[in-house]
């Protein structure tokens, strides 16, 4: 097997693992769920941590989410398209919530993975700016900039998943983009100034 093969192959195997076994997965474990001899790992990675920084990188990329956020119809109502985006940002963020902790005590506690550290934070500005062209074309409707309610949606996602207060209940993303858009007080549909098309 070609090392760049034998690579991606090792990355595979140790993404599930991680999720299974965190940070502390075991180089054994991970020549097993690959089905190759112990040392056949660092014939391509110089050690355990590097692997689990590459494995890391490849399960955190946002891209899949990235894609899916820019193949909503463009042509649905602004409400529509952030609770579809919500909803995907969600999955992605309860999917990942101990990998992205993981990630960051292991990439940002020391200068050890500057590169990967870099990766994570250009990976997050893939996902704003896809979210904020999303909303591009409703700015007019909005009190603020599209990158900023991106941001704000962002920060409603991240709290549901990793929020510090452990509630069980978790907003679905009709409501989370309810609660951007229409706030905590009560009022009825028509006072919304008339816009048909949230």
């Amino acid at each position: 097997m070609a090392p760049d093969d034998r690579r991606a192959s090792l990355i595979a195997a140790t993404v599930p693992l991680l999720h299974e076994c965190g940070l502390d997965v075991s180089t054994r474990q991970i020549a097993r769920a690959a089905g190759v001899a112990e040392g056949t790992i660092f014939g391509v990675f110089p050690d355990k941590g590097s692997l689990v920084v590459a494995a890391l990188m490849h399960a955190l990329d946002p891209r899949p989410t990235v894609d899916a956020i820019a193949a909503i119809d463009p042509g649905a109502g602004l409400r529509d398209r952030l609770a579809r985006a919500a909803t995907l940002i969600n999955e992605r963020f309860s999917a990942n919530a101990h990998l992205m902790a993981g990630a960051r005590r292991l990439l940002f506690a020391s200068d050890a993975h500057p590169d990967a550290a870099a990766r994570m934070a250009e990976g997050r500005e893939r996902l704003h700016s896809a979210l904020a062209a999303l909303i591009e074309p409703d700015a007019a409707l909005l009190r603020r900039p599209p990158g900023t309610v991106a941001r704000l949606l962002l920060l409603f996602c991240g709290a549901n998943s990793f929020g510090p207060f452990g509630d069980p209940a978790r907003f679905d993303g009709d409501e989370m983009v309810s609660l951007l858009l229409d706030g905590l007080l009560v009022t009825h549909r028509t006072d919304r100034r008339g816009d048909d098309r949230c």
